[in-house]
């Protein structure tokens, strides 16, 4: 005995998705030998940890020379800037794959108090940014009562 199928014309368009050409696209690049995933370039990561006297700034600055960070505290927001500069090479070369990250970037964040800006003081080593930030004195929240 012969299936019988009821006919569809709008039978294609059910499982039509406009996006599924750009998935696979994707997903072939992903899968390409030299392609690295492309997240995280220009990112910085940051640990913030804070104690009763300062706030503790961790920050993860791979490739980038401590005279090409900068640093601005105002008040209780807290800029951290730098650039990662392409080194040139002598020889003329051919690309065959660039995954690394060459340019600038920032990381802009507020903190619960002001920070004493004068007592700040920032250390790099080996790709680490350490800030520690002193509390200004005085920055206790406030208590209103209603009257």
């Amino acid at each position: 005995m012969a299936n019988i199928t009821r006919f569809s014309p709008l039978r294609s368009l059910e499982r039509f998705s406009p996006f599924d050409e750009l998935e696979r696209m994707l997903e072939t690049f992903r899968m390409h030998p030299l392609a690295g995933t492309a997240s995280g370039f220009g990112e910085m990561r940051l640990d913030v940890s804070e104690d009763e006297k300062a706030y503790q700034v961790k920050a993860e600055m791979p490739g980038v020379s401590k005279d090409d960070i900068k640093i601005a505290v105002e008040g209780n927001q807290v800029t951290i800037s730098a650039e990662v500069k392409q080194e040139q090479g002598g020889e003329a070369r051919s690309m065959l794959c660039s995954e690394c990250f060459y340019g600038q970037f920032y990381r802009s964040f507020t903190l619960g108090q002001p920070v004493d800006d004068e007592k700040a003081d920032a250390k790099y080593e080996n790709g680490i940014l350490m800030l520690m930030l002193p509390k200004k004195a005085g920055g206790a929240a406030h208590k209103l009562t209603v009257h």
